[in-house]
């Protein structure tokens, strides 16, 4: 509740390139109800694949990762779930559909936040409930060594903290003084202090993250996974949420870092989107061309279920083809064997 105390006692000047992220950011909210008019049945696809990719990332952000072949069925089925892994994604599943479905029916308070940890931390153990230990954030070294890196909220101190972070939230969220991107970027940050659970801190945070673009009128992370962006730059999302963090409980802190980071997101998914929607609306042959755009625009080495996550609407078997026939045209060259092997393009002269 640091940052959004500070910014309610004293509106904040918006640094120019978080106002140029804003400014992109509202022109394509502008033009959201001409991305309605979408075809039905294209905007289901993306939403879909969108639900599966957000479940999958916020999780494997955190380490919980399941067998891709079981994917498809613990996100569109009803199955018999193996391990403690598939519950949690499962349970966060769970919670994307109650704010798809819900959105703005749902308040940000107290009650739904502890809701949304049930759910996406299965439903067992302390699941819904606030940590009752205090716990700090360690980083652990590949040599075996670990820091501190973040100092966490006491226990004990818990409780009264989330409470203040609502109420700052409510009341800066109705008066309109601040961008409301940037509110729900420094709530994000003030929650991700707190971390009020025991576990599952970072997929609750995007959960809100999700919620509360609901209640701006933000809808594009119905189609586009906001978690799969976070993953994907998931070296800058731990670089300025340790950077924006630092003498966070002094007030002393610089939150714009990581504020600027999710205005990009949302800006990045925006544009993902409209990118989308255009190749989906393509001639005869879109399926094809989709694949290959996205290959043109990756850097480096790439994997077939990247290719996937970047392709909604296209089975895996349809990326095979296009890149064997890419293969065979020597534009593309394959570095491995198996399903997690990568692919690069071939530079040309």
């Amino acid at each position: 509740m640091k940052t959004l105390s500070s910014f309610v006692e004293n509106p904040p000047s918006i640094p120019s390139q978080a106002a140029w992220y804003l400014a992109s950011i509202a022109e394509s909210k502008g033009k959201q109800e001409l991305f309605r008019r979408q075809s039905p049945q294209k905007l289901t696809a993306l939403r879909q694949h969108a639900l599966i990719q957000s479940a999958v990332s916020s999780n494997r952000i955190e380490g919980v990762t399941i067998e891709p072949s079981r994917v498809a069925t613990i996100m569109l089925g009803k199955p018999l779930l193996r391990d403690r892994n598939e519950e949690e994604v499962s349970g966060y599943r769970e919670a994307l559909k109650m704010i798809h479905e819900k959105g703005k029916l749902i308040e940000v308070a107290e009650p739904a936040i502890l809701d949304l940890h049930r759910l996406a931390r299965g439903g067992t153990g302390d699941a819904g409930a606030y940590k009752e230990k205090d716990g700090d954030i360690i980083e652990k070294h590949a040599d075996g060594s670990s820091r501190i890196r973040f100092r966490t909220v006491p226990a004990a101190e818990t409780p009264r903290c989330m409470r203040e972070l609502v109420r700052l939230w409510q009341q800066s969220a109705s008066d309109a003084k601040i961008p409301y991107m940037v509110l729900l970027a420094a709530f994000n940050l003030d929650f991700l202090c707190i971390h009020p659970f025991r576990d599952g801190n970072g997929r609750v945070s995007r959960l809100l993250m999700l919620l509360q673009s609901y209640h701006g009128g933000l809808e594009v992370g119905r189609y586009i996974s906001i978690e799969r962006l976070i993953e994907q730059n998931k070296d800058r999302y731990y670089e300025t949420l340790e950077e924006s963090s630092r003498n966070w409980h002094e007030g002393r802190h610089d939150p714009w870092p990581y504020i600027r980071f999710v205005l990009y997101l949302f800006k990045t998914a925006y544009q993902e989107f409209e990118e989308q929607l255009g190749r989906m609306n393509g001639k005869r042959g879109e399926k094809r061309s989709m694949i290959e755009d996205v290959i043109k625009k990756t850097m480096g080495t790439f994997s077939v279920r990247e290719l996937e996550d970047q392709c909604p609407g296209v089975s895996i078997d349809m990326i095979r083809r296009v890149l064997k026939d890419l293969q065979k045209g020597k534009k593309v060259e394959c570095l491995g064997k198996g399903q997690s092997a990568k692919w690069q393009r071939i530079k040309t002269n």
